[in-house]
């Protein structure tokens, strides 16, 4: 399974200036709210996990929502995702995920796949 989505650095910027960390607090855990200080870093939180919904095949509501994982970054740098649902984790606890991030040109880019 593969999930991949793009979205626009300023759009998330915008969202923030207009809500604050209202905003952030509903996307994001507070471990990742600790590393990721750049717009760049936190949009591609975002389109990271959006690509994590579109992989298992829920999109964002019900079954899945964006606090139900965490992305961090191991000693080299590399993204990882940590679940943490428990639904979510017995449901993949075998299954392999890796992850991908970028950002440029005004975007950020994530590519999730569930193997």
């Amino acid at each position: 399974m593969i999930g991949i989505d793009i979205v626009s650095i300023a759009r998330i910027e915008s969202s923030i200036d207009k809500f604050g960390d209202k905003i952030k607090n509903r996307f994001m855990t507070p471990n990742e709210q600790q590393w990721a200080k750049k717009i760049s870093s936190i949009a591609s939180i975002w389109a990271s996990k959006e690509a994590f919904s579109k992989a298992i095949g829920t999109g964002i509501g019900k079954e899945f929502g964006f606090l139900d994982i965490e992305i961090y970054k191991n000693k080299k740098g590399k993204p990882i995702i940590r679940i943490l649902n428990k639904q979510l984790k017995k449901k993949l606890q075998n299954r392999k995920i890796d992850i991908s991030i970028t950002h440029d040109g005004g975007c950020a880019i994530g590519v999730v796949v569930v193997l």
